[in-house]
Parts: structure tokens; sequence; C-alpha cells
């Protein structure tokens, strides 16, 4: 099976995973909606989401950095599905929450292991990381769109149907385990360990991207329910803001691949996150309409670092990239969580406005950490190269 393929078919799982990390802030607006829940009580959801998955993701990615755990993959996706599908059946906010977690636990468990075997079927290769950024960035996209099609006759009693996604993205895994397991018989297929992991780097680099995490789970979790106020719009008009959010999240990592390539990984980063300290003044602070062009550019400033954090994380930690793909691409995606109650509970007690405020600081924040990092060289090592026609080319 060509390299390219195998790229494809781990994009397309990836999206399928991370549909359901997108549904779980597309389903906020509509569990407000329809059981009354406060800005707090609706921030608790995402913070289920995102607090088993932020404990587990550096777990599974030391697991996968001692053993190989390909059939995570499958599994994974499908408890991440199973998780969302019950989230909507049963009124009662405990049995809400378990669920949501239990989706959480599964894209914990996803993320680590596919970026290992993403980095090492495509060479660690800026662009087919990309590729496989992007993959999740579509599933992000498309999670709005779904939760919208999926609930729009019986409401979140509904949410079974969501399975759907994770079945597909299992049965993208499939031809993936068979490769490696052919390439098992003829070269491992691995990175090498190649030189020695700079930790204050990696620290500085995983500071920078919880700020990351903490401004996109804000505006996500959130940017819906504003959306509504800002433009007087009714359910519509929220769907359309987080679709708007999670679709620039496609141009942004698509433009971070090509950029990094000609000016570098930190630079671009660097660049990409003063710009975005901007665009989320603007999508706080300007009125009317406007504020869809804001969130498009807030979504763009913050992808465009998004895969070049994951191929900095594992060089700057060439012996553990399952713990550095685990942190960059899983935990500090989901703790952004952990403070969304503390914005919905400024918001509760004074407005959604003023609650969503802080935010305007995190990208300054990360572009602040980025000021003091180095672009590597890469840590990759290409043995994945076949000694038979059996292998991958």
């Amino acid at each position: 099976m060509r390299r390219r393929t195998l790229v494809a078919l781990l994009s397309v799982g990836h999206a399928c995973v991370d549909i359901y990390q997108g549904s779980v802030a597309a389903l906020v607006p509509l569990f407000v909606a329809e059981r009354a829940y406060t800005y707090a009580a609706a921030s608790g959801i995402v913070l289920a989401a995102s607090l088993l998955s932020s404990v587990a993701q550096p777990a599974f990615g030391a697991l996968t950095d001692r053993w190989a755990l390909p059939w995570l993959l499958p599994v994974s996706t499908l408890l991440g599905g199973v998780g969302i599908a019950l989230s909507g059946v049963s009124g009662n906010y405990s049995l809400t929450l378990l669920f949501v977690a239990l989706s959480g636990i599964g894209v914990a468990a996803y993320h680590p292991e596919s970026a290992r075997i993403a980095r090492a079927v495509s060479a660690g290769s800026h662009r087919s990381m990309a590729y496989f950024a992007t993959g999740g960035n579509i599933g992000f996209a498309l999670a709005p769109l779904m939760v919208a099609a999926v609930t729009a006759v019986g409401g979140v009693s509904w949410t079974p149907l969501m399975i759907v996604p994770a079945l597909a993205g299992s049965a993208m895994a499939l031809p993936v385990l068979r490769a490696l397991a052919q390439r098992r018989g003829t070269d491992s297929g691995e990175p090498a360990a190649v030189g020695h992991d700079d930790s204050a780097s990696f620290t500085r680099l995983t500071v920078a991207v919880v700020f990351r995490s903490i401004a996109f789970v804000g505006l996500s979790t959130f940017v819906s329910l504003y959306a509504q106020q800002r433009v007087n719009g009714g359910a519509a008009a929220g769907t359309a803001a987080l679709f708007v959010l999670y679709l620039g999240g496609v141009v942004g990592s698509v433009l971070g691949g090509s950029a990094a390539t000609r000016w570098g990984r930190v630079a671009v980063s660097r660049r990409s996150y003063a710009v975005t300290v901007v665009a989320i003044a603007g999508v706080v602070l300007v009125p009317g309409p406007a504020i869809y062009f804001f969130v498009a550019l807030t979504s763009v400033g913050l992808y465009i670092p998004f895969s070049l954090q994951v191929t900095l994380a594992q060089d700057y930690l060439p012996t553990k990239v399952g713990t550095a793909s685990g942190i960059t691409l899983g935990l500090t995606v989901s703790v952004g969580g952990l403070a969304s109650p503390i914005l919905g509970r400024l918001a509760d007690a004074t407005s959604l406005r003023i609650g969503l405020t802080p935010l305007i600081l995190m990208p300054l924040l990360s572009w602040l950490m980025f000021r003091t990092l180095r672009d590597p060289e890469s840590s990759f090592v290409d043995r994945s190269r076949p000694r038979s026609r059996a292998g991958l080319r």
C-alpha cells in the first residue's frame, strides 16, 4: 500500500474521531435550550470531555513509546462515538457527564498512537502531518452540521445516530493495521530515536499550546451562543459561527504545512499567534455580522501552528515520540476545557462578552513562549523503505 494512501486513510480516520470532539461544543447550545442549563453547567459538559482526556493522553503516549498499539485506532474510535451517541439519551445531568467523559477517553486513546503511526508512514514530512491534522479539522468542521442534522427532528434524544462516523472511522483503520502487520515482517517502519531530548524547549512549547487550547476550546464552547446574541439570530446563526470556527482550521492546517517548509515552523507559528490576538479581539468586541470574519481569521490563526507544534514536539523529544504526540495533539487540545467552567462562571456573573474577553490574552502568551523557541532539525530517520515488494512504498 502506498504511503500517500496510508496518510489519506489516517486523515479520514482522524476526521471521524474529531467529529466527537467538535460535537461536544455543538451539543452545548442544545442542552442549554432543551434542559435549561446555566453557562457554568454547560461548560461542565466540556470539562467532562476534557478532564479524563487530559489525564489519559500522556498515559497513552507513554504506553505507545514502549509498545506499538495500532489496535487502539479502531477501538478508541468506537469508544469516542459510543459516548457521544449516548450523551443525549438520558436527561440526567450526571449520566450526560459520564457519557461525554467516556467519549473523551476514546479520543485520548486515539491521538498519541495515530500521530506516532502518521509520523512513521509519512517519514516525518511536515506536509503529510499537516494533512493528517487537516483530517481532524475537517471532523471538527463537520461536527456542528452533523449534530444539527441529527437533532433537527427529535432534538438531543437522536444522538444515537452519531455512532455512524465511529463505524466508518474504525473501518478506515483496518487497512492501515493490515499494512503495518505486513511491514512488520520486512522493516519496523518506526522513526529512529536520534539526538537528545530538549525537555526545556518542549516544556515551553507545551505552555504555548496550553494557552492556544484555552483560546480555542473557550471559543468553541461559547461562540455559538455569543453569535446568536451579536447578530440577533437563532440557532442557525450559532451553528454557522461554530462551523466557520472549525472550517477555518482546515485552511489553517494546510497553510501551516506549506508555510513551514519555506519559513520554518517557529517563525510561522509566532507570526500566526500575533495575528490571532487581533482576530480574537475582533470576535469579542466588533458588533454585527463581522463576527463571522473574525471567527474565520481566529480559526486560521490558531490552526496554522497546529500540526507544526506536533512535529516540533516530536523533534524536541525524539526518544519519546508517543509522549510528545499525546501532549501536543491530545492533552493540550483538551486541557482548554479545564478553563471553560471559569469562563462560564464569569459569564454568568457578568455577561458572555466579558466572559470571553480573557481569551484575547491567550495567543499573546503563546506568542511570547514561541519567542523563546528555536526550530530544530527533524529527528526523523527514515527506516521505512521496505526490503521487499510486500512492504510499503
